[in-house]
């Protein structure tokens, strides 16, 4: 790749990176994101503790839960930081 061409591509991703990482980081609410990941540490201390049933239950609810809520959650996210950004 020409120096001019890599210019071209690295100048814009760079600005793309700064702008998103810069002012909307903690506006979303991820209290359920947080409550899921909580769940999925219950389960893995239940499985830990010979609960093997109720801690797989648990455990793999749990991923599934913040793999939903986290998805949610970036999508406010990123939402948000666009109609920051472009809603003048």
């Amino acid at each position: 790749m020409t120096r001019r061409l890599r210019r071209l591509w690295v100048t814009p991703a760079f600005l793309l990176v700064v702008g998103l990482s810069g002012g909307v980081a903690g506006a979303a609410d991820k209290t359920r994101v947080d409550q899921a990941t909580g769940r999925v540490e219950r389960g893995a201390k239940q499985i830990g503790q010979g609960e093997l049933g109720q801690g797989f239950k648990e455990f793999f609810v749990g991923i599934g839960l913040t793999i939903f809520e986290g998805a949610k959650f970036t999508g406010n996210t990123i939402g948000e930081f666009f109609k920051k950004t472009f809603d003048s």
